[in-house]
């Protein structure tokens, strides 16, 4: 496919996990993709451009904007993965926890998106794509802060696409159940007994496996295509049937 050709994508987060699938994915069907992410060691393949960029950081964000619209020609698309996890109860995590999560999983969309939109006006086809969870719709054990932050980037994609329709920029999100990703082995590694927590995390979603980055990838690109003019507002679950059915075991 070659619905992205010549578009420019943003992609935060996108040296690994979610955000590299979705990066290089991007590329093969046409994009002009920079990523932004912390680190940019080991960025995807052959990216356009790779900034280090930190999204909990005002300056940083509205440089690292500015220069892949003077570099690359403008911005239509923006993929706000950046994000961290945390894991524990309401009492688990201190106040400093608290707003280091929301810093960059909520506000730091905000920054991006923001640092953005000048130039996402400008475009035909601007869509924004935000990377939700699926603990947002379905309570979780042991994940109260992350699941307060992902709430508020699906409330928050709501409000996004009331605000800018009629500025001609979509704006979606999706809700990956647990992925395959390096945020995820790490938790595991951590764990008493890694083989059952990580039988644990398979079984609770309905299709028995962990949900991979690529296919989140794609669901990303879905919602950020041209060739999906129609469609904003919408929050797409990616979650191996977990939000929406329940089996038997």
């Amino acid at each position: 496919m070659t619905d992205f050709t010549g578009l420019v994508a943003i992609v935060t987060g996108g040296a690994s996990g979610i955000g590299a699938a979705t990066a290089e994915l991007l590329g093969q069907r046409g994009a002009i993709v920079a990523v932004l992410d912390r680190d940019i060691a080991t960025p995807p393949a052959q990216p356009a451009l790779a900034l280090p960029c930190d999204v909990t950081d005002t300056a940083a964000v509205n440089e690292s904007v500015a220069a892949v619209a003077d570099r690359l020609g403008g911005i239509d698309i923006v993929v706000n993965n950046a994000g961290i996890g945390a894991v524990g109860d309401v009492t688990a995590n201190d106040d400093a926890e608290w707003h280091r999560v929301l810093d960059v999983n909520v506000v730091g969309i905000a920054r991006v998106t923001r640092a953005a939109l000048p130039h996402l006006r400008q475009s035909s086809h601007a869509a924004i794509v935000n990377t939700c969870s699926v603990a947002a719709p379905v309570g979780l054990v042991q994940r109260a802060v992350y699941a307060a932050s992902k709430g508020a980037v699906w409330s928050l994609t709501l409000a996004m696409a009331a605000d800018h329709v009629r500025d001609g920029i979509r704006v979606n999100a999706v809700t990956p159940g647990t992925a395959d990703t390096p945020w995820v082995a790490r938790l595991l590694a951590q764990a008493d007994d890694p083989a059952e927590a990580g039988r644990a995390l398979r079984a609770r979603q309905p299709m028995g496996r962990l949900v991979s980055a690529p296919e989140v990838a794609h669901a990303i690109a879905y919602l950020a295509s041209p060739l999906s003019a129609s469609t904003t507002g919408t929050v797409l679950a990616v979650d191996g049937g977990m939000s929406g059915i329940q089996v038997a075991h």
